[in-house]
C-alpha cells in the first residue's frame, strides 16, 4: 500500500515537472527563434526561372550555370535581399542536398536522436544572439536564401534561424569541442620564387564533412550593389566566405586555430571574410575590418594583395589580434600562430605538441624551396604532395600531408591579373579550372555566348588520379570502416587471412593501418600479432600525440600482463 502511494506521488510530482518543463522549452524555444529582417520591397520574390538550354537558367540579373565539366557557377547581382532571393531560387536544389548532406555527416559524429535535440537547443540558446553580430545587409541576403530552403529540416529550426546557424557550423565544431574538421594549409610565393615574380598562392580547404558534400561545390561571382565585386568558392546556401578574391585582387583564405570557448555568439569568421572581400581593396583596410568584429573562434586570415603585392597573415584569438610578415618571398601557414604577439601563447603552443601543424608547416617549405621558380602547375603540385619531410611516404589520407584528401576544395590565385583556379571534385586530384576575374566582371560579358572557364589555362589531372590512385584510397576507407565496423560489434567476428592481407597492403605506410590491426588481433587475444602491429604503427608518422601516447600505453599495458615478451 506504501508502495502504491509513493508510486502515484511520484507519477503525480513527474507529470507535473513534465508539464512544467514542456511549457518552459515551449518558451524557451519561442524566445529563441530570431526574427528575420523587416524587408520593404519584396518584388523580387517574383522574378521568374528562365532556363537557357540544359546548363544555364536565369533569375532576374542572376544565373545559374553548369560548366563543361559539371562545376556549378552563380552570378549574383543586386541588393542584399534580391542576391538572396536570386540566390535561393537558383540554387534551391543545390542548397537542399548540400543540407542533407550535412545533417547525414553530423550524424555519424552524433548518432544519438536525443543527443542531437539537446544540441539543438544548445545551439539555438547559445546564438539566440547571433544576429547582433552580423550586418543588416547579409541577414537580409541570408533570410531571402531561407525562403527557399528545404522543408525537410523544418525540425531542425525555422529556415531563417537554421540558415543563418550554418554560417557559424565551423565556429560552433569549435565551441563544442576542438574536434579537428578543419587542417588547412595556404602558402604564397613571389619575386625569386616564381617564374615572373608575380604573387601567386595557393591554398587546401581541408574541411571535413564527408565526399559528398565536397562533390556539389559552387562557384560564386558577386555583384553587390555596394563594396566591390568578388568571387569565392562555396556551396549552396552559403554566403560566407572561406575562400575568394575581389576585383581589386584582394584575396582571403581562413584557416581555423586552436580556440579558447567564447561563451556567447559572436560574429562567425567566414561572415567576417565575407566583409573583408566586399569592402577591402588592400591590407590595411582588411586589417580594419577584422579588428573591428568579435569573433567566434580563434582564426588566421590568410590575406594576399595585389596593390599591396605581398601577402600576409592576420591572426585573431578571441581577445587579440596580431599580423604577421615573413619579411620574405614566401609565406606559409598552416593552423597555428606565428606572430611575436600570438605564437607563445598556451593554446598555440598546445596545438603545436600536440598535432601536426608545424610539421605540415616544415614539409610546405621544404617543398618551395626545393621547387622555385614557381609557375601555376608547381603551385598545384604542392597542393597535392601527399608525402610527409623529406619526401617520405606516410601514408594515403595522413593529417600530417597537405594533401589529405579530404579536401573541400583547392585554389590557386594570381591576385595581379585577376586569375584564379578551383579544382573540381574529387580533392585537388582533378582538373583545376581556370576563370579570369577581368572578364566575367566586364560590362559586356555574356554568358549565353562567352565560356566562363579559360580553357588554355585549365591545369590537367595529377597522375596520381589518372593511374586509378584515388579510387585506391576509397578502396582502402571501405575497408576501414570494415575493420571499425567489426571492433565496434559484440559479436565475435573474425576477418579473413586474404582481408588483412589487403588492408596492409593498401596503405602500410598510414599508422592508422597498423594501429587498427592492433586492437583487432588484441580483441582476438592474438597478443603477439598485436604487439607487432602496435611498433609497426609507433615506426610511423603519427600526427597527434594523442595517438601516439594511446599506442605506447598499449604496448605497455601488453607486455605488464605478461602477454608478450
Amino acid at each position: 500500500m506504501t508502495f502504491i502511494k509513493s508510486s502515484g506521488r511520484v507519477l503525480k510530482y513527474g507529470l507535473i515537472i513534465f508539464v512544467v518543463l514542456f511549457i518552459v522549452l515551449f518558451f524557451v524555444q519561442k524566445a529563441l527563434v530570431i526574427s528575420p529582417p523587416d524587408i520593404k520591397d519584396k518584388s523580387a520574390l517574383n522574378y521568374p526561372l528562365e532556363v537557357k538550354g540544359d546548363s544555364l537558367v536565369f533569375c532576374g540579373d542572376s544565373w545559374l550555370h553548369t560548366n563543361s565539366g559539371g562545376v556549378s557557377e552563380l552570378y549574383i547581382k543586386g541588393a542584399p535581399f534580391e542576391m538572396g532571393v536570386e540566390n535561393g531560387k537558383l540554387t534551391q536544389e543545390l542548397a537542399g542536398k548540400q543540407e542533407k548532406y550535412f545533417f547525414d555527416f553530423i550524424e555519424t559524429l552524433i548518432p544519438s536522436k536525443a543527443t542531437l535535440q539537446y544540441l539543438k537547443y544548445f545551439i539555438a540558446y547559445f546564438n539566440k544572439d547571433l544576429d547582433d553580430y552580423i550586418s543588416l545587409d547579409l541577414r537580409k541576403e541570408i533570410y531571402g536564401i531561407s525562403l527557399f530552403a528545404s522543408d525537410d529540416f523544418d525540425y531542425v529550426g525555422e529556415k531563417y534561424q537554421r540558415i543563418l546557424n550554418y554560417h557559424a557550423a565551423h565556429d560552433i565544431g569549435h565551441t563544442i569541442q576542438n574536434m579537428n574538421l578543419v587542417n588547412c594549409t595556404a602558402f604564397s610565393v613571389q619575386n625569386e620564387y616564381t617564374s615572373d615574380s608575380t604573387l601567386m598562392i595557393g591554398r587546401n580547404l581541408d574541411f571535413s564533412a564527408g565526399d559528398n558534400f565536397a562533390k556539389e561545390k559552387l562557384v560564386v561571382f558577386c555583384h553587390p550593389d555596394s563594396g566591390y565585386k568578388f568571387a569565392y568558392v562555396s556551396w549552396g546556401g552559403m554566403v560566407g566566405v572561406l575562400s575568394g578574391m575581389n576585383e581589386h585582387g584582394l584575396i582571403i583564405t581562413l584557416n581555423s586555430a586552436k580556440s579558447g570557448i567564447p561563451l556567447s555568439a559572436k560574429t562567425p569568421v567566414s561572415l567576417i571574410s565575407r566583409e573583408v572581400l566586399q569592402y577591402a581593396k588592400n591590407i590595411d583596410e582588411a586589417y580594419s575590418i577584422i579588428n573591428k568584429h568579435d569573433s567566434f573562434v580563434s582564426e588566421s586570415f590568410f590575406i594576399g594583395s595585389a596593390l599591396d603585392n605581398k601577402a600576409v597573415v592576420i591572426e585573431k584569438s578571441l581577445d587579440s589580434i596580431a599580423m604577421y610578415d615573413s619579411k620574405e618571398s614566401k609565406l606559409v601557414l598552416t593552423n597555428h600562430f606565428q606572430s611575436d604577439k600570438l605564437k607563445n601563447t598556451d593554446l598555440n603552443i598546445e596545438a603545436i605538441n600536440e598535432g601536426c601543424t608545424l610539421y605540415r608547416l616544415e614539409r610546405t617549405h621544404e617543398l618551395i624551396d626545393s621547387m622555385k621558380p614557381f609557375d601555376i602547375q608547381k603551385i598545384v603540385d604542392v597542393l597535392r604532395d601527399r608525402n610527409g619531410k623529406d619526401n617520405q611516404p606516410i601514408g594515403l589520407g595522413n593529417e600530417s600531408a597537405v594533401n589529405q584528401f579530404i579536401c573541400h576544395h583547392s585554389i590557386v590565385f594570381n591576385p595581379s591579373k585577376r586569375l584564379m583556379w578551383v579544382s573540381k571534385y574529387p580533392y585537388q586530384e582533378k582538373d583545376f579550372y581556370a576563370y579570369d576575374l577581368n572578364v566575367i566582371f566586364s560590362d559586356t560579358f555574356d554568358v549565353t555566348t562567352q565560356s566562363t572557364v579559360v580553357d588554355s589555362l585549365q591545369i590537367a589531372s595529377s597522375d596520381f588520379y589518372n593511374s586509378g590512385g584515388v579510387n585506391g584510397v576509397w578502396q582502402y576507407r571501405e575497408m576501414l570502416d570494415s575493420i571499425q565496423s567489426v571492433l565496434t560489434t559484440k559479436k565475435d567476428t573474425r576477418l579473413s587471412d586474404l582481408f588483412i592481407t589487403k588492408f596492409e597492403n593498401a596503405n602500410p605506410d598510414f599508422y592508422l593501418t597498423h594501429y587498427l590491426l592492433s586492437q583487432y588481433y588484441e580483441r582476438s587475444q592474438e597478443y603477439q600479432k598485436a604487439f607487432e602491429a602496435l611498433s609497426d604503427a609507433l615506426s610511423c608518422q603519427i600526427p597527434r600525440l594523442v595517438d601516439k601516447q594511446q599506442i605506447l600505453k598499449r604496448m605497455e599495458f601488453l607486455k605488464k600482463e605478461g602477454y608478450v615478451k
